[in-house]
């Protein structure tokens, strides 16, 4: 199965917790909003769903 992150830019207010709690480096901040250019790495973790307090970020299964 893979996952597939999605970040709101609307909602992100770039706090970068998202980039910090990722163990496989899917995010990166790019004009101040989170961007997920690895996301073919992500696991379906959910940590940066759990630390993002703006509701910006969902795993969709793929």
């Amino acid at each position: 199965m893979a996952f597939n992150p999605v970040v709101d830019a609307d909602k992100c207010v770039g706090c970068e917790e998202c980039v910090d709690v990722c163990p496989v480096d899917v995010y990166e901040m790019e004009d101040g909003k989170s961007n997920p250019v690895n996301a073919e790495e992500c696991l379906g973790c959910d940590s940066c769903v759990e630390v993002c307090e703006a509701g910006a970020i969902t795993i969709e299964e793929t």
